[in-house]
């Protein structure tokens, strides 16, 4: 029982550095912690005012808050995710792998996408190092060339007419401005 205690302890003492650290409320480190447990440690979705209110958080380099064009409070969430997830794998071990995970939607030979997401039928990936986006909407995939786009940030319209925004160096461009690739990678 003193051993939990101590554990317990130790947590809440992490929390509140973690709180200092990032100039946020404990509870917005402990909303962020929860949204992790539910995410397996690989990704969040939460909600509250000292995170920009409504984001989401996938290890690999996806950050969205509700403020999308407040870069330094992408980059506390993001730092806030990552050490909140390494605190998780120190305590628990790393996550699971799953060894029935499905195939991959997007064509092959595009390597590890640095962000995943999916909201009402409508599914991406981005592939910076292939400088592609993939976009799968009813069964369908098309490929976009990225070009010199550093894609940051991706967002989905909630309208009927379903838009996706990527954020970039150059600003807030639409998946559907890039001109369509072909599934290969490109030539260095």
């Amino acid at each position: 029982m003193q051993l939990v205690m101590e554990r317990v302890e130790q947590m809440a003492d992490r929390l509140d550095d973690l709180a200092a650290k990032y100039s946020v409320s404990v509870e917005a480190v402990e909303v962020l912690r929860e949204a992790l447990r539910r995410g397996g440690g690989r990704q969040a979705q939460f909600s509250h005012r000292d995170l920009g209110g409504m984001g989401q958080w996938s290890a690999g380099g996806m950050t969205q808050v509700g403020d999308m064009f407040n870069v330094d409070l992408k980059d506390k969430v993001n730092a806030l995710c990552t050490a909140l997830s390494r605190q998780a794998e120190e305590v628990n071990g790393p996550p699971p792998v799953e060894e029935d995970s499905p195939k991959p939607w997007w064509p092959e030979g595009l390597g590890q996408p640095s962000s995943t997401g999916s909201q009402n039928g409508m599914h991406y990936a981005c592939f910076p190092d292939a400088r592609r986006v993939a976009v799968k909407q009813a069964e369908k995939v098309t490929l976009y060339d990225s070009g010199d786009h550093r894609i940051s940030g991706v967002s989905q319209s909630q309208s009927t007419a379903q838009q996706l925004s990527l954020s970039s160096q150059n600003g807030i461009i639409r998946a559907s401005d890039l001109p369509i690739a072909r599934a290969k990678t490109p030539s260095p």
